[in-house]
């Protein structure tokens, strides 16, 4: 086996070797991926909450640190992308099909089932918001800013290949390329691979599920096979020409179409409901943030914490190799500080005003209305936009723009994830073939695709969170090597001595 192909090789064995689990012994393969998960979670819960809000104290105290000022790149580099696009890009990339997903779907969920207290209650609903914006807010992103940030380092400060194990230079030198260092990159290929095709699952649902309320088609496994068929050839085809031409045209339309849907129900929706929801949660979530942060619920022990938190946790770590990647792709030329603030703060404020307009609309119409949403979140997740919607003016139209709203983060997410799959298994090219390209899409697609037929989603889910537990220590090391290298940083002792000289003129004046 040529040492340059290792990655690839291995990476397309272990995938196929999956899916052929998945495919013929389904029941087994979830069976055993739970047994795993559970293992993980039972025992290791309070390392994933310590861990995650390691993450996102490391992010902060780096902003505001010296450190801040330095460049992904050269110190005169300039980005090489619009605000906007980076945005836009990294926002649909990191949790757009999530975010339309769960955003309406999850507050009904702890309204009906909270931590703790009355469930069913203004209690709960505010329990509800509160948690929502927990899981999709500060720590997330943090935990995709700290890898992307790792990566964009290396890569483009230090000159080190497009790959995970390139972090890793400070502590292990050149034995990054070498049994280590391949480790590393197929544990992100696989956590990235496995993580997208449940994306892709999920995704699929919701616009059959959107099909289903818009046209009557029927909702089945073969329509399911027939939409991830029609996706995979797009995000391939997106994938194949580029981040220029295809993630970013797509990436930008589907930010135009959301903002567009989101003020659409922010005007014709209860708004003062939502300004004061908004505004309430952000008020309860800033004061109770440590206490969510490093809650292990060591008395109650309902299971509620491994379901949502800890769950929740293991997939944003899972997802950060790909969105890591990816986000550091298109990064070249900010400032560490620039980066963080873009890639927390700023996502996390659009997540908020997001879930505030969609998950508050969906409680106004089921506290004081008597929507029956919770109802159908119970009886069919996917349907919770589409049922929403239907209670709002003009559904005729709002509906089919979530439809295309929901395709459109679904493709920006696995063209981007394609194309970083194709990176990683490339030796790190920033430009990988386009041949490679399109086959990741396909096995992407097929995974998805065979996984749905069988029923083994679930079980495909709970394997790549499982996956992250082992990425997760590997990033609490990355965190060491960060620092091992930013103390080295070439612009820290240009200007400390720019300071000294300052110093000296002064004196001597």
């Amino acid at each position: 086996m040529n040492r340059k192909n290792t990655v690839l090789v291995l990476s397309l064995i272990l995938s196929g070797l999956f899916l052929l689990w998945g495919a013929i012994l389904p029941d087994n393969l979830s069976t055993t991926a739970s047994v795993v998960l559970s293992i993980f979670i039972n025992n290791f819960g309070w390392l994933y909450l310590l861990s995650v809000a390691v993450f996102l104290i490391f992010c902060i105290v780096l902003a505001v640190s010296p450190f801040g000022k330095i460049k992904l790149g050269k110190d005169d580099e300039k980005p090489e992308h619009s605000t906007f696009s980076w945005f836009a890009m990294l926002f649909t990339t990191g949790m757009g099909i999530g975010l339309v997903f769960w955003s309406i779907a999850e507050p009904m969920y702890h309204y009906t089932s909270p931590p703790y207290g009355v469930a069913s209650s203004p209690e709960s609903a505010t329990l509800a918001m509160r948690y929502v914006f927990f899981h999709w807010g500060l720590h997330p992103w943090a935990v995709f800013a700290l890898v992307g940030l790792a990566l964009g380092y290396f890569q483009f400060r230090k000159g080190l290949p497009f790959l995970v194990s390139s972090i890793f230079y400070p502590i292990l030198g050149d034995r990054i390329y070498g049994p280590i260092g391949k480790t590393v990159d197929i544990l992100a290929v696989f956590a990235t691979l496995f993580g997208l095709a449940t994306s892709l699952g999920l995704g699929t649902m919701q616009i059959n599920s959107g099909l289903n309320y818009l046209f009557g088609t029927p909702n089945t496994p073969i329509m399911n096979l027939f939409i991830v068929i029609v996706i995979t050839v797009v995000f391939t085809i997106a994938s194949i020409t580029g981040i220029e031409k295809g993630i970013k045209f797509i990436a930008n339309w589907t930010v135009y179409f959301a903002v567009a849907l989101m003020l659409f129900l922010f005007v014709t929706g209860p708004t003062r409901f939502i300004l004061n929801i908004f505004t309430d949660t952000i008020g309860s979530y800033l004061q109770n943030i440590v206490h969510m942060s490093l809650w292990t619920e060591p008395i109650k022990q309902s299971g509620w914490l491994g379901s949502w938190t800890i769950f929740y946790w293991a997939w944003w770590i899972a997802w950060g190799p790909f969105v890591g990647q990816f986000i550091a792709r298109i990064s070249r030329g900010r400032t560490i500080r620039e980066f963080i603030l873009g890639s927390i703060f700023i996502p996390s404020l659009f997540s908020f005003i997001w879930l505030s307009i969609f998950g508050g609309t969906a409680l106004k119409l089921e506290i004081f209305d008597g929507a029956g949403i919770a109802n159908a979140v119970s009886s069919d997740i996917a349907s919770a936009l589409f049922i929403t919607l239907q209670k709002l003016p003009l559904a005729q139209i709002t509906a089919p723009i979530a439809l295309i709203l929901i395709a459109g983060f679904f493709i920006t997410s696995a063209d981007s994830g394609t194309f970083v799959v194709a990176m990683l298994t490339s030796n790190g090219s920033q430009e990988p073939k386009k041949s490679l390209s399109a086959l990741w899409g396909t096995i992407l697609g097929g995974i998805a695709a065979v996984l749905l037929v069988t029923g083994g989603l679930q079980a495909l889910q709970t394997a790549s969170i499982a996956s992250a537990f082992p990425f997760m220590l590997v990033m609490l090391v990355m965190i060491y090597s960060m620092i091992k290298g930013l103390q080295s940083d070439s612009y820290l002792k240009k200007q400390s001595t720019n300071e000294k000289q300052e110093v000296y003129k002064t004196i001597s004046s």
